[in-house]
Protein backbone atom coordinates (compact mmCIF):
# COMPACT_ATOMS: atom_id res chain seq x y z
CA UNK A 1 0.00 0.00 0.00
CA UNK A 2 2.26 2.86 0.63
CA UNK A 3 4.10 2.19 -2.75
CA UNK A 4 0.96 2.72 -4.63
CA UNK A 5 0.19 5.37 -2.17
CA UNK A 6 3.51 7.28 -2.93
CA UNK A 7 3.08 6.57 -6.91
CA UNK A 8 -0.18 7.92 -6.70
CA UNK A 9 0.96 11.11 -4.71
CA UNK A 10 4.00 11.79 -7.28
CA UNK A 11 1.76 11.44 -10.28
CA UNK A 12 -0.49 13.95 -8.64
CA UNK A 13 2.04 16.25 -7.26
CA UNK A 14 3.25 16.59 -10.62
CA UNK A 15 -0.05 17.55 -11.87
CA UNK A 16 -0.65 20.18 -9.37
CA UNK A 17 3.15 21.82 -9.49
CA UNK A 18 2.32 22.20 -13.60
CA UNK A 19 -1.14 24.13 -12.57
CA UNK A 20 0.29 26.14 -9.53
CA UNK A 21 3.13 27.04 -12.06
CA UNK A 22 0.75 27.88 -14.79
CA UNK A 23 -1.28 29.72 -11.93
CA UNK A 24 1.26 31.30 -10.71
CA UNK A 25 2.76 32.50 -14.58
CA UNK A 26 6.09 30.62 -13.94
CA UNK A 27 5.46 28.71 -17.09
CA UNK A 28 2.97 29.13 -19.90
CA UNK A 29 0.86 26.72 -19.92
CA UNK A 30 1.83 25.53 -23.46
CA UNK A 31 5.53 25.72 -23.03
CA UNK A 32 7.61 23.16 -25.03
CA UNK A 33 9.57 20.88 -22.81
CA UNK A 34 6.28 20.17 -21.44
CA UNK A 35 4.70 16.37 -22.96
CA UNK A 36 2.59 17.24 -25.57
CA UNK A 37 -0.14 15.39 -23.73
CA UNK A 38 -0.14 17.45 -20.67
CA UNK A 39 0.36 20.95 -22.23
CA UNK A 40 -2.48 23.25 -21.46
CA UNK A 41 -3.76 25.40 -24.42
CA UNK A 42 -5.08 29.24 -23.54
CA UNK A 43 -8.60 28.59 -24.54
CA UNK A 44 -9.48 25.64 -22.18
CA UNK A 45 -7.59 24.21 -19.81
CA UNK A 46 -5.54 27.17 -19.07
CA UNK A 47 -8.92 28.98 -18.94
CA UNK A 48 -9.23 26.58 -15.95
CA UNK A 49 -7.21 28.47 -13.28
CA UNK A 50 -8.37 31.77 -13.82
CA UNK A 51 -12.27 30.64 -12.93
CA UNK A 52 -13.87 31.29 -9.50
CA UNK A 53 -13.96 27.18 -9.01
CA UNK A 54 -9.92 27.38 -9.02
CA UNK A 55 -9.65 28.61 -5.99
CA UNK A 56 -12.35 27.22 -3.77
CA UNK A 57 -10.32 28.03 -0.40
CA UNK A 58 -8.97 31.70 -1.37
CA UNK A 59 -5.54 30.01 -2.29
CA UNK A 60 -5.29 27.86 -5.66
CA UNK A 61 -6.99 24.26 -5.72
CA UNK A 62 -3.28 22.92 -6.95
CA UNK A 63 -1.59 24.62 -4.22
CA UNK A 64 -4.12 22.81 -1.76
CA UNK A 65 -3.61 19.54 -3.98
CA UNK A 66 0.33 19.76 -3.54
CA UNK A 67 0.18 19.87 0.25
CA UNK A 68 -2.47 16.94 0.14
CA UNK A 69 -0.10 14.48 -2.47
CA UNK A 70 2.93 15.78 -0.39
CA UNK A 71 1.07 14.72 3.19
CA UNK A 72 0.05 11.55 1.78
CA UNK A 73 3.63 10.98 0.85
CA UNK A 74 4.93 11.80 3.85
CA UNK A 75 2.32 9.21 5.62
CA UNK A 76 2.72 6.44 3.55
CA UNK A 77 7.03 6.90 3.83
CA UNK A 78 6.82 7.24 7.84
CA UNK A 79 4.26 4.80 8.65
CA UNK A 80 1.44 7.22 9.88
CA UNK A 81 -1.35 5.77 7.71
CA UNK A 82 -0.73 2.65 9.55
CA UNK A 83 -0.07 4.50 12.40
CA UNK A 84 -2.77 4.47 15.33
CA UNK A 85 -5.62 6.04 15.51
CA UNK A 86 -6.88 8.74 15.16
CA UNK A 87 -3.57 9.29 12.06
CA UNK A 88 -5.35 6.80 9.18
CA UNK A 89 -8.83 8.26 9.96
CA UNK A 90 -7.79 11.65 9.42
CA UNK A 91 -5.76 10.29 6.14
CA UNK A 92 -9.34 9.01 5.33
CA UNK A 93 -11.25 11.96 6.33
CA UNK A 94 -9.25 14.50 4.43
CA UNK A 95 -9.06 12.31 1.27
CA UNK A 96 -12.56 11.77 0.90
CA UNK A 97 -13.01 15.58 1.18
CA UNK A 98 -10.63 15.74 -1.77
CA UNK A 99 -13.02 13.39 -3.74
CA UNK A 100 -16.12 15.46 -2.75
CA UNK A 101 -14.41 18.83 -4.10
CA UNK A 102 -13.24 17.01 -6.55
CA UNK A 103 -16.53 16.12 -7.78
CA UNK A 104 -17.62 19.44 -7.11
CA UNK A 105 -14.90 20.51 -9.51
CA UNK A 106 -15.99 17.90 -12.36
CA UNK A 107 -19.44 19.14 -12.48
CA UNK A 108 -18.19 22.75 -12.72
CA UNK A 109 -15.95 21.81 -15.02
CA UNK A 110 -18.35 20.23 -17.65
CA UNK A 111 -21.63 22.25 -16.63
CA UNK A 112 -20.70 25.43 -15.80
CA UNK A 113 -17.29 26.53 -17.63
CA UNK A 114 -18.03 23.54 -20.56
CA UNK A 115 -14.55 22.88 -20.66
CA UNK A 116 -13.30 18.75 -20.32
CA UNK A 117 -9.85 19.19 -19.12
CA UNK A 118 -7.97 16.38 -19.13
CA UNK A 119 -5.71 17.15 -16.92
CA UNK A 120 -8.37 18.03 -14.14
CA UNK A 121 -9.73 15.05 -14.55
CA UNK A 122 -6.90 12.95 -14.30
CA UNK A 123 -6.01 14.84 -10.80
CA UNK A 124 -9.27 13.61 -9.66
CA UNK A 125 -9.04 10.02 -10.47
CA UNK A 126 -5.85 9.74 -8.68
CA UNK A 127 -7.56 11.67 -5.74
CA UNK A 128 -10.17 9.08 -5.85
CA UNK A 129 -7.73 6.03 -6.33
CA UNK A 130 -5.91 7.39 -3.27
CA UNK A 131 -9.19 7.39 -1.27
CA UNK A 132 -10.06 3.52 -2.53
CA UNK A 133 -6.46 2.25 -1.40
CA UNK A 134 -6.69 4.42 1.87
CA UNK A 135 -10.17 2.38 2.38
CA UNK A 136 -9.25 -0.72 1.28
CA UNK A 137 -5.75 -0.76 3.31
CA UNK A 138 -7.41 -0.50 6.66
CA UNK A 139 -7.81 -3.69 8.58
Amino acid sequence: MPTLLILLSVAGLMVSTYFSAVTYRWIRPDARWVPFFCRMDEQTCASIVLTPQARVFLVPNSVLGQIFYLGIMAGAVFGWIDGPAPLPASYILASALTVILGVYLSYALFFVNRVACALCFTSHGINLMIFVVLVIGRD
